[in-house]
């Protein structure tokens, strides 16, 4: 019936295993694509807000400059002598935050509006502002600082539009005017702001687009502002505390934007990683695009993401198969367990036994009906066999009666001589059965009975084997216990120790008991440290098993004379710590990330490697953490901590 089995099985399962990683496919396809249409969606809103900041940076610019060409005080500085007037200027300059401020008469005016539209268009009335590039030239000739500032050394970027270049003294500038006409003084007032390194600008620009304005926490994100491919003010990163000021922007996002005058809202590849980005072309007064502003977030958290997303779909995809093929074989029960009796019956009667039934089937489908069907057939079978058995004895008779009632009487002996045999063995195995636990509880009687003699002879004189004697009851307990498993053999289910509130001290003591031989054997220094500490709430053995295996791997390590030192005290967070320290070399800084792993050993060939990993899940299974440093003054320091039992009842 195995094969039926598997055969079902493989039916039922064929369709889950085949569409289900399909339709998986499909949904992790979508998800993605949707995932990665909300990202894109999300960068578009951010360089939309970043660009409605540097809109409201032209208008704030171009007004507050309207404000001071048509303020009565600015038409009273403008009658004062010369060194009054530059200190207005500066003063106002510093209080707009502009990097220069200037006054051009008309005649000025008209003659710097041949270069620049928004003075062209003051001349006429109306005030502006604009991003304009300036020449280093024309930065000097306002402040020397400003033409220095203005130059950004070009850094090799890879995937960047091949140059000559090796640094840029450009600089783009808010380029604000406004018409002056105060009086019976006319002119234009011309004000504006260096980008160029404007680290203040485009920090602001990232604390406006990524701010949580739920929380008031910062996202991680990135700005820049590029003069024409390169970057000029960013808080992108070249190093941890090093901006990419001076880096240029890939060769295909500028053929997109410069070139083609389009928005870029896609991952793009940023200095040294990939950003999901959104870049924008920025034009000046003469309407030709000069550079570019930038928005964008690291892509690798999101990758990271949907990464996790795709491998939690496959291990549920694999729990739920694996939890499909038991409960298909649950459910499909009341198909194979007719089909085995049949089977069972079938090999009987080939083996000669016609009396076998198949019996009352509880199923009322077609299984039911074949099997009911196949026990009237058997009916007819014997019926005809004793027919003709009985014609041939009839014959026999007339013939050799003689002889048959001989092998009637040699059948009759055959078939009780087996009934005999299969009566022994069914008595022999159930003596056998019974007789374990008997066999084995009586030595244990035995000995709990001469256990309890000794401490009746000794009296007060049995206190110094008072522990030996203990330990004694506790392994008499265990061959108890595993005799009552045996008993239970026949039929199994799943058994767990129960927790008790238990008091380390005595565990580790009795601990050190049972490895005294090893401690003895390598000439090991004991040094034990037990300050009085709250019960812990575990599995005793789970708690001894570690112990013991903590203790065996120091005596390990040491290969011979040592001191192993243990520690027994309260710990922060209402718990208790157990420390096992050696004296042995450490373990490598490389290996200490490892040693808890399943099968990882430092003794290739002689051990398993599951030791410390099985202690760690003993210990995480009680709530507990279970800790691994190496000693300043040599050897390895391992460190238990339990959580403080809140119950009374301290198991001894």
């Amino acid at each position: 019936m195995t094969s039926v089995r598997l055969r079902l099985l493989i039916l039922a399962l064929t369709p889950l295993i085949v569409l289900m990683p399909l339709l998986l496919i499909l949904g992790m396809s979508r998800w993605t694509a949707d995932y990665d249409k909300v990202l894109i969606a999300n960068v578009e809103s951010e360089l939309k807000i970043a660009s409605q900041y540097l809109s409201r940076l032209l208008g704030r610019t171009g007004n507050e400059l309207d404000a001071v060409a048509r303020s009565v005080e600015f038409s009273r500085w403008l009658n004062r002598p010369g060194a009054d007037q530059v200190a207005f200027f500066t003063d106002t300059r510093e209080r707009l935050g502009l990097d220069f401020l200037e006054f051009l008469p008309m005649e000025t005016a008209v003659e710097a509006g041949e270069n620049w539209p928004v003075i062209a268009q003051a001349t006429r009335g109306i005030s502006g502002a604009e991003i304009d590039v300036f020449s280093n030239a024309r930065l000097a000739t306002l402040e020397d600082a400003l033409a220095v500032r203005a130059k950004v050394p070009l850094i090799d970027t890879p995937a960047a539009e091949p140059t000559n270049r090796e640094i840029e003294d450009r600089g783009m500038v808010v380029h604000a005017a406004s018409p002056v006409n105060l009086s019976g003084t006319q002119g234009v007032l011309v004000g504006g702001m260096l980008l160029n390194r404007n680290l203040d600008f485009i920090d602001t620009i990232n604390d406006l687009v990524y701010l949580n304005a739920v929380t008031g926490g910062d996202r991680q994100g990135t700005a820049t502002l590029f003069l024409d491919d390169l970057r000029i003010s960013t808080n992108v990163r070249l190093f941890e505390d090093v901006r990419a000021l001076g880096t240029r922007v890939s060769a295909e996002v500028r053929e997109a934007v410069l070139i083609d005058g389009r928005t870029w809202l896609d991952r793009a590849f940023v200095v040294n990683d990939w950003y999901i980005s959104g870049y924008q072309p920025i034009t000046d007064s003469f309407g030709e695009r000069v550079g570019m502003l930038y928005v964008g977030f690291l892509e690798a958290p999101f990758a990271q993401a949907k990464r996790e997303a795709f491998w939690w779909m496959l291990a549920a995809f694999f729990a739920v198969l694996a939890l499909s093929a038991p409960v298909f074989l649950w459910l499909a029960r009341g198909i194979f367990s007719p089909l085995e009796r049949m089977t069972k019956v079938m090999h009987r009667v080939g083996k000669g036994e016609l009396s076998a039934r198949i019996g009352p089937v509880p199923a009322r489908d077609e299984i039911g009906a074949v099997a009911h069907h196949l026990d009237w057939l058997l009916e007819q079978v014997q019926e005809r066999d004793r027919q003709l058995r009985s014609w041939n004895d009839e014959l026999n008779q007339r013939v050799d009666q003689r002889t048959a009632e001989l092998r009637e009487a040699n059948e009759k002996l055959e078939q009780t001589f087996r009934q005999l045999v299969m009566s022994e063995k069914l008595a022999s195995i159930g003596e056998i059965t019974a007789g374990v636990a008997h066999e084995i509880n009586n030595p244990v009687a035995v000995i709990m009975g001469n256990v309890d003699v000794i401490r009746q002879i000794l009296g007060h004189d049995a206190e110094p084997v008072a522990t030996e004697l203990a330990l004694i009851d506790r392994q008499v307990s265990r061959i108890e216990v595993i005799v009552g498993k045996l008993l239970k053999f026949a039929a199994p289910s799943e058994f767990s120790d129960c927790e008790h509130n238990i008091a380390l001290r005595p565990l580790v003591q009795d601990c050190l008991v049972l490895v005294d031989h090893l401690i003895s054997r390598g000439g090991i220094e004991v040094h034990c440290d037990f300050e009085e500490v709250p019960p812990v709430r575990a599995d005793s053995g789970e708690i001894q098993q570690v112990v013991v295996n903590l203790v065996v791997n120091a005596v390990q390590a040491m290969q011979g004379a040592g001191r192993l030192e243990l520690y027994l005290a309260p710990a922060d967070r209402d718990g208790v710590a157990l420390s096992v320290h050696d004296s042995g070399p450490g373990v490598p800084e490389a290996l200490l990330p490892s040693l808890f792993d399943p099968f990882f050993t430092t003794k290739p060939g002689e051990g398993t490697g599951l030791g410390l990993s099985i202690s760690q899940t003993l210990i995480q299974r009680a709530g507990g953490i279970i800790t691994v440093r190496n000693r300043a003054e040599g050897g390895a320091a391992f460190t238990v901590w339990l959580p403080q039992a809140s119950e009374d009842g301290v198991e001894p």
